[in-house]
């Protein structure tokens, strides 16, 4: 009984946490229009993938890949900035 007591409130920890990643990766994506919001942003949407990792609420590999995603996405927002000789 006290296992299922315990396991009840790590699923809703875990759900919590799943729903705020996925909030922020949206909310993320509104923010195309100003890329330098978008970048601070970001900062705080990888640092949120990686306490969740951190914790065991979503492994490591999918962190990895949603951050590599995000990287690319802020990347995609300005691509003036290449070099020009």
């Amino acid at each position: 009984m006290k296992r299922m007591r315990s396991d009840e409130k790590k699923r809703l920890r875990n759900q919590a946490a799943t729903s705020e990643l996925k909030t922020l990766s949206q909310k993320l994506l509104t923010l195309k229009a100003e890329p330098e919001k978008a970048r601070e942003f970001a900062l705080r949407v990888v640092s949120r993938f990686d306490k969740a990792a951190g914790k065991g609420i979503i492994p490591k590999g999918r962190a990895d890949r949603k951050k590599a995603r995000i990287a690319k996405f802020i990347a995609s927002l300005e691509p003036a900035k290449k070099k020009k000789k």
